[in-house]
């Protein structure tokens, strides 16, 4: 058994949970692979894997029994995301986004929007996240959504971009400043907004360098109104709902670019290993055994990590900001490391469609970019030795 398989075999998850896994891992192999190659080229949304991850019964694991779901552990929905990105990068972003959109929900929201939010999710509804404005991207204080109470009812005005799901979304959970609190981080509050409401409008998707099937879009809020039981907490509550939400999807992230990265490393070694160049498997030349050795080495550390930040979530952690940030900085950097090298180790044919090694470079880049740029990363893992 070679490393990286015993790395998996390590990861010891309980049984029923152990048989939750090999499910997904199953459906990934044998029928959102095939597809995966197809869709990026078409652009096309990929209902049927959507379709076939809701009769499994996906949504159901990350959401609790007492709302409807399974309550199963955040490795196993870790592992769950990288099986699910390996076979289709784009595939993989919109279900991890639905966790990323709704955990919030279950940790903050009140009882009313739990009921009628999260009964739903379990069995397939879709979640979309929405922080990013044109003037706010990893520095959320400069958003310029608006919410107004008026009544019993919350108005929301203004409009998102680069949005993953955003016309998809069943419900979105959206980020924005409450009128009359003037201080740029106490005015951010967040609340849940479900599509159709009037005054919502998707608009046009973007035309993107990798995950070409999940969808990602710009949104405008022009009147939108929404129950005040839709808002997370108090007004004001948000950036810390914020902060503590991205400490949960930055791992996920992570989860999904490591999906990228082992889909890339293995076509890799499967290809090396048969074509030859001068009478020799192209594997078997030194200069190639030493890129393996730092490309696995790389892949099975951060892999150990992604499993470490798991532990402790379903220990009940709640300071793993540090680790979160170390885990999406480095997993998004090795995932772009390797399906680099990847394309390089398949020669010519690594830069035509034929192989999917061409894919998995541009999925890979958007990694490096959301949930906060691996600079932004950087800088916060930095600061944290500064001197109080």
């Amino acid at each position: 058994m070679r490393i990286l398989d015993r790395l998996d075999a390590s990861l010891d998850l309980p049984e029923h949970e152990a048989m939750v896994l090999e499910q997904v891992r199953q459906l990934a192999v044998e029928k959102i692979a095939p597809r995966a190659a197809g869709h990026d080229e078409a652009g096309t949304y990929p209902a049927d894997n959507i379709a076939d991850m809701n009769a499994l019964g996906m949504n159901a694991m990350f959401v609790p029994e007492a709302l409807g779901g399974l309550g199963l552990s955040y490795a196993v929905y870790l592992a769950c995301v990288r099986e699910i990105s390996k076979a289709c990068a784009s595939t993989g972003i919109i279900w991890a986004t639905t966790f990323h959109g709704m955990k919030p929900v279950m940790d903050f929201g009140s009882d009313d929007l739990k009921a009628r939010v999260m009964g739903q999710v379990a069995e397939g509804a879709i979640g979309a996240l929405c922080i990013t404005e044109p003037t706010a991207g990893s520095d959320a204080t400069g958003m310029k959504t608006r919410f107004r109470a008026d009544g019993n009812e919350i108005v929301i005005d203004g409009g998102k971009t680069f949005i993953s799901n955003g016309d998809i979304a069943d419900f979105l959970l959206i980020f924005g400043k409450w009128d009359g609190i003037d201080d740029d981080k106490k005015a951010i509050s967040a609340l849940v907004l479900e599509k159709g409401t009037p005054g919502f409008e998707a608009l046009t998707k973007e035309r993107k360098m990798g995950h070409r099937a999940a969808p990602t879009c710009g949104l405008a809020f022009d009147g939108c109104r929404v129950p005040m039981t839709n808002l997370l907490g108090e007004p004001g509550d948000g950036l810390g709902i914020l902060l503590t939400s991205l400490n949960k999807s930055r791992p996920s992230v992570a989860a999904h670019a490591l999906g990228i990265a082992r889909g890339a490393f293995e076509d890799a070694v499967a290809y090396i290993n048969e074509r030859r160049q001068s009478g020799r498997r192209i594997v078997e030349f030194q200069g190639i055994q030493f890129m393996l050795a730092d490309l696995a080495t790389d892949l099975a550390l951060t892999e150990e990590w992604l499993w470490r930040v798991a532990r402790m979530v379903d220990g009940g952690a709640t300071d793993f900001g540090v680790e979160a940030s170390m885990l999406k900085m480095r997993a998004s950097d090795i995932a772009m490391k390797i399906a680099t090298e990847a394309v390089q180790l398949h020669g010519g044919y690594g830069y035509i469609q034929d192989f999917r090694a061409e894919r998995l470079m541009r999925d890979a880049k958007i990694t490096q970019i959301w949930e906060g740029t691996n600079q932004i990363h950087r800088q916060f893992i930095g600061r944290h030795f500064m001197e109080r």
